[in-house]
């Protein structure tokens, strides 16, 4: 299992998975983004827009693109989410905008290591999408090969997420 510190984005989302006592997938992001007082709208966008956040009148809005994938669009409201819990101080001064997550996981400028808010809110996306506690139980249950893709799809299906993000997700917790 993976080395959560204490308060840091993955310890934040399953703490508030905890508190809305999800324990179950898929995660029910609605649920969250209603407890959290965002507004959640799905939109056109432009192809290369993955999602963003604003805070209009105290009120969080975040806008997913509606073309994209549906697993995508989970990816992206679960990063959204994250910027919301862990960022929302940012929020209050500007419109954060999401380009395309090649990965779901990472996004240019996450994949160098150079843009912590974005590494923090894919931390925080992966842990409340695919949490460890549940994944790492249903992953006992079930033997299997990363390279063997039947399994690994089934388990992705289930997460309501791409199997390069659960395969991803379970190199970086086993």
């Amino acid at each position: 299992m993976t080395n959560k510190r204490t308060g840091g984005p993955e310890s934040q989302a399953a703490a508030l998975l905890a508190k809305l006592d999800i324990r179950s997938v898929p995660v029910p992001l609605d649920k969250i983004g209603e407890y959290l007082g965002a507004q959640i709208r799905f939109s056109p966008l432009d192809e290369e827009l993955s999602g963003m956040i604003f805070i209009r009148d105290g009120v969080p809005i975040i806008g997913i693109n509606s073309v994209h994938h549906r697993n995508r669009q989970r990816f992206t409201l679960g990063h959204e989410l994250g910027h919301l819990v862990l960022h929302k101080h940012l929020m209050t001064t500007m419109i954060h905008v999401d380009k395309k997550l090649p990965f779901l996981l990472r996004n240019q400028r996450s994949a160098t290591g150079k843009d912590k808010i974005e590494i923090q809110a894919n931390q925080f996306a992966a842990e409340l999408l695919m949490p460890e506690v549940i994944l790492t139980k249903m992953l006992q249950k079930h033997s299997f090969d990363l390279d063997d893709e039947g399994p690994l799809d089934e388990i992705a299906r289930q997460f309501r997420v791409s199997r390069q993000a659960m395969g991803y997700r379970i190199q970086n917790i086993l």
